[in-house]
């Protein structure tokens, strides 16, 4: 709904600068416009986040012992934690004016899928009377998808904080 508005106040400004002529309304509307979704860092945690949050209701993590797959939502801690790894990657997405604290984020989600990685090896490793997993399945390697694009995202965001540095050196 944002941005609809934002699409119906620049065709706005744009009629208004038809009739009066003033490219100051039209180029300040441009300026203030964010660029988010321009910046790669931006694609890679849309990305992470549709790994980590959408992507273990339709894979599933193993098969049980009679055959059945069973997803991240039925179990508490994979769970849970496949939803806080997508809300931090949506989280980090919308700070993208604060670079710094953006990458803080993206470390976090990094060490928070390492963790949710190293719930899966731990499972899958223990005795066979402990947990009833008889075969892996594609959801215990979303956190290491997810972790690429994270470590991409997170390059991204420092390449940027590298080139504002550059330029205010300059300054």
């Amino acid at each position: 709904m944002n941005g609809l508005r934002n699409v119906l106040a620049i065709i706005q400004l744009y009629f208004k600068y038809l009739r009066s002529n003033s490219e100051k309304n039209l180029l300040f509307l441009c300026a203030k416009q964010p660029r988010m979704i321009q910046r790669i860092q931006t694609v890679y945690l849309l990305i992470a986040f549709v790994v980590s949050a959408v992507l273990i209701f339709v894979f599933p993590v193993w098969e049980n012992a009679a055959g059945e797959p069973v997803f991240a939502q039925e179990q508490l801690i994979p769970f849970g934690m496949f939803l806080i790894s997508g809300a931090l990657s949506l989280i980090s997405i919308f700070m993208f004016k604060n670079r710094k604290l953006q990458f803080v984020l993206g470390r976090l989600n990094i060490i928070l899928n390492f963790f949710l990685l190293g719930v899966f090896v731990y499972w899958s490793l223990s005795l066979p009377g402990e947990m009833d997993i008889s075969e892996k399945g594609i959801g215990m390697f979303l956190p290491i998808v997810s972790i690429v694009f994270l470590v991409l995202a997170n390059k991204a965001i420092k390449r940027d904080e590298d080139l504002v540095k550059s330029v205010d050196r300059l300054r």
